[in-house]
């Protein structure tokens, strides 16, 4: 049979990852990219179906916070930003309203009650951080900080864009391109350059069964949460409302690389940045002591904005048993749209995976986690 994808690179020992990834494309299909890096050399590029090749861009959503939380350990590394720091040690502004206490730790870890922006929640709150930075600086949390947690979708980019803009006086997006990026070249960016436009594969829409249109309108008349509502809500929670509005999609959202959801690039370009986030790197972007720091449990149980279980060290979403992608040392983040990258240090790999159109429900696509934990088997069975 003709192989239905694209590949790159396929090592010989990772073949059954590709196997399965062909599997899916057959049966289900849809447009996929899939990259593994193991010991700091890549073993798996490959893409397919309709829309996407190995050298496809497209918008990942939330798998952007794992990117930026890179920038994040950088500066975790060097000193000069401290997690058991209050907040407002950096950001002075920050510490009315309750919230002189807030450290960076519980800020990072969506536990200081900051998920939403009172108000109307535009979207040029997230294109311009500095604003919705002065609005959240002026905010009471809605929870005693520390005693729950809630994903902060939207917000928890504006916090840490304006920690980096407050300790470097440059924005998160130049740190990440000066320091992280261009250094590897790395095929992932927090604000895509027009030049490679040709490349960018618009996020579609996810195509619904009937059975899961009568899900999303079952969801739709529920009585609806203050709190989920005024993180989420402003936006909708639809594929199309999402895409339009706070996607990759928006040329500006594009340009600017919003570092909540506004990244772009490959599954190639992910695997690439989160292998040197493992011990042993050749090119390491901080220290291993940094990053198991930052991919220690901070915060786990139900999560109060969006109700479902969930786990989260400083930024990075961790491994669980309703998201089971890797050891219990893995970090990394997935997006609406069903992509996900991560690193995991038991299994020396790293990994990205992004689907075309966008997956229903939304977070890491059901493939995503069954190939990462076939790769997963694949390098633990050839570790020494």
């Amino acid at each position: 049979m003709k192989a239905l994808f694209a590949e790159e690179q396929m090592d010989t020992r990772f073949a059954a990852v590709g196997r399965r990834f062909e599997q899916y494309l057959e049966s289900d299909g849809y447009s996929g990219q899939l990259a593994v890096w193991w010991r700091g050399k890549p073993v798996v590029d490959i893409a397919g179906g309709p829309e996407l090749t190995p050298d496809s861009v497209t918008g990942v959503f939330s798998v952007s916070k794992g990117v930026a939380a890179l920038v994040i350990a950088t500066l975790i590394d060097d000193g000069r930003l401290e997690l058991d720091a209050p907040v407002a040690r950096y950001w002075p502004e920050f510490s009315v309203a309750g919230k002189s206490a807030i450290t960076v730790r519980q800020l990072l870890s969506h536990q200081a009650g900051l998920p939403g922006i009172e108000g109307k929640f535009e979207v040029d709150l997230l294109l311009e951080s500095g604003t919705g930075a002065a609005a959240l600086a002026q905010q009471a949390p809605l929870w005693v900080p520390g005693q729950a947690f809630g994903y902060h979708a939207l917000t928890i980019g504006i916090l840490m864009e304006e920690l980096v803009r407050r300790v470097t006086g440059a924005t998160l997006q130049e740190v990440y391109e000066l320091e992280i990026r261009a250094p590897r070249g790395a095929d992932f960016y927090l604000g895509l350059p027009e030049s490679s436009d040709d490349r960018y594969v618009p996020v579609g829409e996810a195509r619904l069964t009937p059975e899961q249109l009568r899900e999303v309108a079952d969801l739709g008349k529920a009585p609806a949460d203050g709190i989920s509502a005024l993180a989420l809500g402003s936006f909708g929670s639809g594929s199309e409302s999402t895409a339009g509005a706070v996607g990759a999609n928006n040329a500006r959202m594009r340009r600017i690389g919003a570092s909540a959801v506004g990244g772009v690039g490959s599954a190639r370009g992910l695997a690439r940045l989160f292998s040197d986030a493992l011990p042993g790197a050749s090119n390491p972007i901080a220290r291993p002591e940094t990053f198991a720091l930052m991919s220690q449990l901070h915060s786990w149980g139900l999560d109060r904005v969006l109700h479902i279980q969930n786990a989260f060290g400083v930024i990075f979403m961790l491994p669980h048993p309703r998201m089971p992608y890797a050891g219990h040392r893995a970090f990394g983040h997935d997006g609406a749209g069903g992509a996900l990258a991560f690193a995991d240090p038991e299994s020396e790999m790293s990994f990205g995976y992004i689907p075309a159109p966008m997956q229903y429900p939304g977070g890491a696509d059901r493939r995503a986690i069954e190939l990462a934990r076939l790769a997963r088997d694949c390098a633990m069975g050839y570790s020494s």
